[in-house]
């Protein structure tokens, strides 16, 4: 275990966090111009889809994308030793389990937050994972159900417990409870309060295995701060709304100090692949309208975006 925690600590310092419709693989080559280094996760994809549906609509990528996660979302332990197979020879660097996520339609498919009741399910699953692929495993989950009292720490320690056990290397945890049948919107804010004091206290317990934190980090100081408690800080909103935050991601924390690129040079960078997917540009538009954030042609950009206009950006960008 403290092998593998030495060979991935440095790659795991920041990552974003899996995001249904958000974090595709579009927006991961868009963001992967601003940084290097930063660990991206797939968007969730449930296990029988994985084994029935088209295979490289779901998991092909763009080889710019590594370092690359895939978040599988599945409870049955032989689908998910498919899975990581199918994941592995796809070429993804680690396998992640959705133990986290409190959607009803989720909850439907027996992964999710639900999972958070079987654990011991989870590490069979991570068992069978681990013995067809030779790649690590990491899971993400929450403290605990909302109906847990306290704050969480006894079954969030039991929980970590059993995926260590099974050999999962790297537990990511949204630094809140969640709560069934609610949607993941209305597990965020002040409906499910934040708990960072848990997990802090969750990596005291577990000094050998990596632990992440997660949930309302909006910047890279806030990151900082976390890192001083924990192994890793996954960011989420702040990554779609404001992506050009991460462009010292790598400088700050992985000693990366190759040059910065400007937003007109990012832009610049994705008009070769924007061009090429030019029957995309409908869902590839949207990922980029974050870019000039904060900016005084921010609102042009945005209008030239939501055209769907390439001739307009290429001007754009000239007159920048």
């Amino acid at each position: 275990m403290r092998e593998i925690q030495e060979k991935n600590s440095h790659i795991n310092k920041i990552s974003i966090a899996p995001m249904l419709d958000w974090t595709d693989r579009h927006f991961r080559f868009f963001l992967r111009q601003i940084t290097k280094r930063a660990v991206f996760y797939s968007e969730m994809v449930a296990a029988p889809a994985i084994l029935l549906g088209n295979k490289d609509k779901l998991l092909s990528y763009n080889k710019e994308e590594h370092p690359l996660v895939l978040q599988i979302g599945g409870s049955h332990p032989e689908m998910m030793k498919e899975c990581a197979r199918i994941g592995y020879d796809y070429g993804y660097k680690e396998l992640n389990i959705n133990a986290g996520c409190p959607s009803s339609r989720v909850q439907a498919g027996k992964f999710g937050a639900i999972l958070m009741k079987t654990p011991e399910l989870v590490a069979e699953c991570i068992n069978q994972m681990k013995a067809t692929a030779p790649l690590p495993v990491s899971v993400k989950t929450r403290i605990c159900l909302s109906d847990v009292q306290g704050d969480g720490f006894e079954a969030l320690f039991h929980f970590a417990s059993l995926m260590q056990q099974a050999g999962c290397h790297h537990l990511i945890v949204h630094a809140r409870k969640a709560k069934l049948n609610w949607s993941p919107k209305d597990n965020r804010a002040d409906k499910m309060g934040l708990n960072y004091e848990v997990v802090y206290r969750l990596k005291k317990s577990f000094p050998d295995m990596l632990i992440s934190i997660n949930g309302n980090i909006l910047s890279l100081e806030a990151a900082q701060e976390h890192l001083t408690k924990v192994d890793g800080a996954m960011i989420g909103r702040l990554a779609y709304g404001n992506p050009y935050a991460l462009s010292k991601v790598d400088e700050l924390f992985y000693q990366d100090f190759h040059p910065i690129l400007s937003r007109k040079e990012v832009l610049e960078n994705m008009m070769p692949y924007l061009e090429k997917n030019s029957d995309k540009l409908s869902i590839i538009c949207p990922h980029l309208m974050g870019l000039f954030h904060g900016q005084p042609l921010s609102k042009v950009y945005k209008q030239i975006l939501a055209a769907k206009d390439l001739t307009a950006l290429q001007n754009f960008i000239k007159e920048l």
